[in-house]
C-alpha cells in the first residue's frame, strides 16, 4: 500500500511549523519584521531544506533588507531548529522569497477590476435591452 505522504513531505511540514515558531517567538531582530513561512521543501537526502517566506511589507527594498537579515540569522535559526526537531542531521536551510502570494493578490485585484469595468459597461450600454430581447 502506497503511503499518503512521503517522509520528505512530513519532515518539511514539521520544519515549517518549527521554523515559523522560532522566527516569530525566539528571533529578536527588528530588521525582520513580520515573516511568514509558507512552505518548506526538503531534498530527498534530507541535506537541504528550501524555506519559502513572505513578508508583511512587500516593497522590493524592504524585502531585500529582510532577506539579507534572514540569511545572516540562518545559522542561529538552524541551531534553534535542530534543538527542537529530532533528526540525525539537520538540513541546511536555504531561505527563498515567495512571490506567489503577492502575485495572487495582484491577479485577484486585476480580475475584480476587470469585472467591475465589465459591469459598468453593461450598465452603460443597457443591460435592460438584452433582457427585453430574450
Amino acid at each position: 500500500m502506497a503511503r499518503e505522504f512521503s517522509r520528505t513531505r512530513r519532515v518539511g511540514q514539521q520544519l515549517q511549523r518549527e521554523l515559523a515558531m522560532i522566527i516569530q517567538r525566539e528571533i529578536r531582530d527588528e530588521r525582520l519584521g513580520m515573516v511568514t513561512v509558507n512552505e518548506v521543501e526538503v531534498s530527498r537526502d534530507m541535506g537541504y531544506a528550501k524555506v519559502f517566506v513572505t513578508f508583511l511589507d512587500d516593497n522590493p527594498e524592504a524585502v531585500k533588507r529582510q532577506m539579507e537579515a534572514l540569511l545572516e540569522l540562518t545559522p542561529q535559526i538552524r541551531m534553534l531548529t535542530a534543538s527542537r526537531v529530532k533528526m540525525r542531521v539537520m538540513p541546511e536551510l536555504r531561505f527563498t522569497y515567495d512571490k506567489s502570494l503577492v502575485e495572487g493578490i495582484r491577479m485577484a485585484s486585476l480580475v475584480s477590476q476587470a469585472r467591475s469595468q465589465d459591469e459598468a459597461k453593461a450598465d452603460q450600454f443597457g443591460r435592460d435591452d438584452d433582457e427585453e430581447q430574450q
